[in-house]
């Protein structure tokens, strides 16, 4: 495997041993190139991630919406890949290392897309390429005629990176690939890889350092050199699964997967995306797929204008308020002032209405209290007016006097009348006027109420003057 070859740094090495050795390595890194471009055909994953949906060069298809500026994209949340990516395959997670692409299981592939294009620019990707045998790491730009520019890491390569192109489909050659160093593994480490693409070249860059570039003329002529408008894809994916690829791809991808090992991550920090063009879409004008046939559409593109809202930030009320002008100002203190007049107003009138409403409550209340307070007095003189036995004293009197003006109340009268015991008359026992300490004979139970006060069939029977005036009953 390539991870084991190095290269001897004793100092009496010989110049034709030097040689041999680079020939070697020329050798090697030609077998992996006719690997790759053969993987890249052969593998359902690589043609999951470089499919087109509509191939303007076959047929009719709808604009392509356009970046038309510059940003940087973080990938520490999920509102990143939610508002200008597309997952394709698979899921992601989010941590500190950013976006996680991870495979736990054969037959994974997670892949997002973005949402719109670039017409030549520059896409840097910070990134730590999977580990594990046979796991491919790849950053792809990809047109609708099927332009390709890419990056691949191998998860057993600790040494080296890949970088392709395709044009128009074309895979009649597989001598395009290069490996070129990175300065440390990168399968532990994070570093930036950068495609720079313009209609004249691209150059690929690893951290500071430029290790390829590709002329337009170099592409059979310019035949082959990518020049549509792409989109950005990254992805992760399993090139030593043999369940799923020919011994081809397995070979390029250094091995079958050891499925024990899962997971395998990829971890996508940021990515810097600078669309050299400017418009909202790219209209393809003709089948050719010549970069002079694509127009483009004047005006502010959907992604850039959310970009713009996105990074726009929300001003507070203080600053709203400084922006506004002095005549702005007074207007509002005016409008202000009405309003809290209003308010005011409106507080006390209803301050006022409640007050009234409240005083007529408590009159209410209090005739009620006085009125109950009245029939509450009343009941016990009603009762002090019938006597205990409940008779009307009054109506008493007026009997006596009909029958012959007998009573407890006569003035100069030795022998005044008094009544049974329990009788209206009963109060004067205790001593009226004109009596002489008079003393109540037991009588017997009378049979009708009547008899309690007066009998008027049978007349009180008095005794001698001795006796003070009391009765006997019959």
């Amino acid at each position: 495997m390539y991870q084991s070859f190095t290269f001897p740094r004793k100092a009496n090495y010989t110049q034709s041993n030097t040689c041999k050795r680079k020939d070697i390595d020329i050798m090697y890194f030609k077998s992996l190139a006719l690997l790759a471009g053969a993987a890249a055909v052969l593998s359902p994953f690589v043609q999951a991630q470089t499919y087109t949906s509509c191939n303007p060069m076959n047929t009719t298809c709808p604009n392509d919406p356009a970046l038309g500026t510059n940003h940087t994209f973080y990938f520490n949340t999920s509102s990143t890949v939610t508002n200008y990516f597309d997952i394709t395959a698979g899921s992601l997670k989010y941590g500190d290392n950013g976006a996680e692409f991870t495979i736990s299981k054969e037959g994974e592939s997670p892949t997002i897309q973005s949402k719109f294009y670039i017409f030549f620019g520059k896409v840097s990707i910070i990134m730590q390429a999977a580990k594990g045998r046979g796991i491919v790491s790849s950053i792809v730009l990809e047109s609708d005629d099927l332009d390709e520019v890419d990056w691949e890491m191998l998860g057993s390569n600790t040494t080296h990176a890949e970088t392709n192109y395709f044009g128009k489909g074309n895979t009649t050659a597989y001598d395009r690939a290069t490996w070129d160093l990175v300065s440390s593994d990168p399968t532990s480490n994070f570093h930036n890889y950068t495609v720079d693409w313009t209609a004249e070249r691209i150059e690929w860059w690893i951290d500071d350092t430029r290790v390829r570039v590709l002329h337009y003329e170099d592409a059979l002529g310019g035949k082959n050199f990518p020049q549509t408008p792409m989109t950005v894809r990254l992805g992760i994916w399993s090139g030593g699964d043999p369940k799923l690829n020919p011994q081809g791809t397995i070979e390029w991808a250094q091995g079958e997967t050891d499925f024990s090992q899962v997971p395998f991550t990829m971890y996508v920090k940021e990515a810097l995306i600078e669309d050299y063009s400017t418009g909202k879409e790219y209209q393809w004008t003709d089948k050719s797929g010549d970069w002079q046939s694509i127009k483009s559409i004047s005006g502010n593109s959907t992604i850039a204008k959310k970009i713009i809202s996105d990074e726009t930030p929300k001003e507070t009320l203080g600053e709203k308020w400084n922006k506004l002008s002095k005549t702005t100002k007074l207007a509002v203190y005016c409008g202000a002032g009405a309003a809290v007049a209003c308010l005011v107003s409106a507080f006390l009138f209803m301050f006022i209405r409640q007050r009234r409403n409240g005083r007529k409550e408590r009159d209410a209340y209090n005739q009620l209290i006085e009125k109950q307070q009245q029939e509450a007095n009343q009941d016990p003189m009603e009762l002090r007016n019938k006597g205990a036995g409940g008779w009307d004293s009054s109506s008493s009197t007026k009997a006596e006097e009909a029958m012959g003006g007998w009573g407890g109340s006569h003035p100069h009268d030795d022998t005044s009348y008094v009544g049974p015991n329990g009788s209206a008359s009963s109060a004067m026992i205790q001593g009226g006027n004109g009596a002489k300490s008079p003393t109540l004979v037991e009588t017997a139970p009378l049979s009708s109420p009547m008899s309690a006060e007066f009998n008027v069939h049978q007349p009180p029977r008095f005794g001698s003057s001795t006796n003070g005036g009391s009765y006997s009953k019959f």
